[in-house]
């Protein structure tokens, strides 16, 4: 078969082969971490905080670390501390001109904003690792911490070893996901939360399973839910991949070193994608979610019907309120990051020094205004296409039936996550395989052999 020939093609190519093995290792390296209980506490203690992850969005945040949340574990805030740090470095360098600055000096800049962004990743488990370990007792139905802790050890003793622990742990995990991005395969910080969204899979799948053969559907339901989550994920991969080519064209270079502006200039196509944002609109919707039921559950609204409906309504993450409110905040975030992360201004002036040119546009600002429209054109649809994807699982667990954990996966950040990185993985792999002249992973690998024979 043709994937088994490419698949030993792949082991023909030692600096891929030993890219791929180092990823695996340090994958399984960051596994067995996740599986590993904070020192102190009662193994047989953890029951019912695992019983209290399930669905909502603490379910969603026991995914994206693989389990280790609920597991109480070194690994227990996982690699989110770092996302939420690169994107407040991110959103300051807007505003904050040292960090436009640092922007704008290539690989020592980026050294340097990187190093920014460990220091306040550092802070931020600071903060979260406390609050973590206070709510432990409370999401695991115990009376207090001490209830929860093997005799002898002290709660004061625990509080101090295990910040320390989950600080130590999420720096670990920090410097695995840096050391898979230079030395291994794909981008290290997004496969270690796909690697942990994975790893919840099977028993979310195997949950939903047994509930329909016990009588809530059987054997054809889950046909129909799979067959159902395979749509899904294609409508995801023609998210993530789906660009609006415009035509460019570069004026030939002359034997004087000037430039002739002619069609006979190479004729290329700049992509410009329906979804540029990626996941990170559905990151900041679902963090200003929070916002709803804490100010319901306030000082001045918690006794009144306005604040309880508030708590009622915004605390269902599948509830109608919840996915209207969400997918609207969705929508409103995919303009405000695609805004701010495509540079159309500077993607123009890139272009007019390069000799380029849009047919019928002239470089230069009209260039500019002429591709921000065309994004504002399909940021719409994407945006839309985005809100539905986010709110799907509320969809197909309310009119399907389907359990909490395992609608998780039909949509929202956990699906778009994993098909996101499954396919800037497979075209590193395939990178590596055309520049050895081998058939690659995708469809284009063997138009590009061709050419380059």
């Amino acid at each position: 078969m043709k994937i088994i020939e490419t698949l030993k093609n792949v082991w023909k190519i030692t600096e891929l082969k030993d890219r791929i093995l180092l990823t695996l290792g340090l994958l399984l390296v960051y596994r067995f971490g996740a599986q590993v209980v904070l020192p102190g506490i009662n193994i047989d203690a953890l029951g019912g905080l695992q019983a209290g992850m399930d669905g909502g969005i603490l379910g969603l945040l026991n995914a994206f670390t693989g389990g280790a949340f609920a597991n109480a574990s070194v690994f227990a805030l996982g690699i989110m501390p770092y996302i939420s740090a690169s994107i407040v470095v991110q959103l300051m360098g807007i505003a904050i001109p040292y960090l436009q600055k640092l922007q704008k000096e290539g690989a020592s800049g980026q050294k340097k904003i990187t190093q920014i962004t460990r220091w306040l990743t550092i802070g931020i488990c600071l903060v979260q690792a406390p609050g973590y370990l206070a709510s432990i007792p409370s999401l695991s139905g115990s009376t207090s911490m001490s209830a929860m802790l093997v005799p002898g050890f002290s709660e004061n003793m625990f509080y101090f070893s295990s910040v320390i622990i989950l600080v130590t742990g999420c720096v670990f995990a920090m410097w695995l996901g840096e050391k898979i991005t230079d030395k291994g395969i794909g981008n290290g910080i997004s496969l270690l939360i796909m690697v942990g969204i994975i790893a919840t899979l099977p028993q979310s799948f195997i949950q939903n399973a047994a509930s329909r053969l016990e009588g809530n559907g059987g054997f054809m339901m889950i046909l129909i839910e799979m067959v159902i989550w395979l749509l899904i994920i294609l409508a995801s991969i023609f998210l993530v991949m789906a660009v609006r080519k415009i035509a460019v064209q570069y004026a030939r270079r002359t034997a004087t070193g000037g430039y002739e502006k002619n069609v006979f200039g190479s004729r290329q196509f700049l992509p410009l994608k329906l979804n540029a944002s990626g996941v990170m609109p559905i990151i900041f919707a679902q963090a200003i979610m929070f916002v709803p039921s804490l100010i319901g559950g306030s000082t001045w609204l918690k006794d009144t019907s306005t604040g309880a409906w508030m708590q009622t309504n915004f605390q269902d993450m599948f509830g109608f309120w919840y996915n209207l409110m969400f997918a609207l905040l969705i929508i409103v975030f995919t303009y405000f990051y695609t805004a701010i992360t495509v540079p159309t201004n500077k993607m123009a002036d890139d272009l007019k020094r390069s000799g380029g040119f849009i047919p019928g546009i002239r470089p230069g600002s009209e260039t500019s205004e002429y591709l921000d429209k065309i994004m504002s054109q399909i940021t719409l649809p994407g945006s839309i296409f985005l809100a539905l994807v986010a709110v799907f699982p509320a969809f197909v667990m309310k009119l399907m039936n389907v359990q909490a954990g395992w609608a998780l996966f039909f949509g929202g950040t956990s699906l778009l996550i994993m098909v996101g990185v499954a396919i800037d993985t497979m075209q590193q792999i395939n990178s590596y395989l055309l520049n050895k002249h081998y058939d690659g992973l995708m469809k284009t690998g063997k138009n590009r052999k061709a050419v380059a024979q």
